[in-house]
């Protein structure tokens, strides 16, 4: 006896199978998987990097996508999702195939959107498991990009592999030519700071209020970054990739730079605002209960006035060289007094993106606004 969804998946498979242009060339992708892809795709799923995708594919990328995954783009930025919606509406009428994140990721839908390849995050590849390998039996393709990795080579593998895909190779050459330079010419000043000028870093999502103690980082997310530039973490050790730190421990720790990420999350009306439209002195504002909180007051980054917030939705993007800059300047303000990271990412949304660079990525809290 026939299994009806299987019939009707079979069936939308063939559809969609029939409808994929002549195979074109073979690529490899981050996961060192060898992938058969069409030539000059038009009809694109998109599981993550969004705005990674947009900066390579450039000014007619929405144009291509057929599908997306919605969740974590409406639900973890859900600012820059308005941002973009609000400046191509298109966006918000895209079919949504779910979500990895909570299960509601759908086989069915991505068959359905009928798509000349699909493309992934590696995390979104992992979690799918047999499904990943179902979408490919449909004679769907799946290619998997990993800006999480927070290396410069897997940026720089990522963006190129984008450019090849899409036929935006020398666009995406550009793009990770800047990246690699970027990166390049903050790393090289960092060799010779002595062991004792390197300070200790508290770094907090600032998505919950300052009556919880949320997510630190080790050699994870903004915890690579500080490690990348060779100051002390307090977080190593203490968590494994991501988790809370004690009020405790961060005050025997006494951090002489502290740094808050802010985001537009859905449902977190405590949270740091930052990001697309967001104007600095809002920021500001959410930033200073903080330092209202037991002891906070004798912490050396406090008193120095080295309080710091950056745009939790930039790390792990092309752009996110930026932030390396700006967190470079806060812990070595002095070597790396003549960069200017806002000017960096300006330009880069000026050059690449399809909506202007307006809002606070990146900001310190005023000395004497601290209470």
């Amino acid at each position: 006896m026939f299994n009806p969804v299987l019939r009707g998946l079979a069936a939308a498979a063939f559809v969609a199978s029939a409808a994929l242009p002549a195979w074109a060339e073979t690529v490899t992708d981050t996961m060192g998987r060898t992938v058969d892809v069409p030539d000059d795709p038009q009809r694109i799923v998109l599981g993550f990097y969004y705005e990674d995708y947009m900066a390579v594919a450039g000014p007619d990328g929405i144009d291509r996508l057929a599908g997306i995954s919605r969740g974590p783009w409406e639900g973890w930025r859900n600012l820059q999702w308005k941002n973009y919606v609000s400046a191509m509406p298109k966006i918000a009428d895209l079919p949504d195939v779910g979500d990895t994140g909570d299960g509601t990721f759908s086989l069915e839908s991505v068959v359905a959107s009928r798509p000349d390849l699909v493309l992934l995050a590696s995390w979104q590849y992992k979690a799918l498991g047999e499904i990943a390998d179902r979408i490919e039996a449909a004679g769907i393709p799946v290619v998997v990009l990993d800006y999480n990795a927070q290396t410069v080579e897997k940026h720089v593998e990522s963006t190129l592999l984008l450019g090849k895909i899409l036929n935006r190779e020398d666009r995406a050459e550009q793009l990770a030519g800047e990246y690699e330079d970027a990166v390049a010419a903050v790393l090289s000043r960092l060799s010779d700071i002595p062991a004792e000028d390197r300070p200790r870093i508290y770094v907090e999502l600032g998505r919950k209020g300052k009556d919880v103690y949320d997510n630190s980082y080790s050699g994870t997310q903004w915890g690579a970054v500080i490690d990348q530039l060779g100051a002390e973490n307090i977080a190593n050790g203490q968590v494994e990739n991501y988790g809370p730190l004690s009020a405790e421990y961060v005050l025997s720790q006494d951090p002489q730079v502290v740094l808050l990420a802010g985001s537009g999350w859905m449902g977190q009306d405590q949270a740091i605002l930052m990001g697309p439209n967001v104007d600095e002195t809002t920021t500001h504002e959410r930033m200073r209960p903080y330092m209202d909180r037991p002891g906070w007051d004798e912490l050396e980054a406090v008193k120095n006035g080295r309080v710091f917030a950056v745009y939790h939705g930039g790390n792990r993007t092309l752009y996110d060289y930026a932030f390396l800059q700006f967190l470079a300047q806060a812990i070595y303000p002095e070597i790396f007094a003549d960069l200017d990271p806002q000017a960096a990412l300006d330009r880069f949304f000026d050059t690449y993106m399809p909506v202007p660079m307006v809002g606070t990525y990146m900001t310190r809290l005023p000395v004497g606004q601290d209470g």
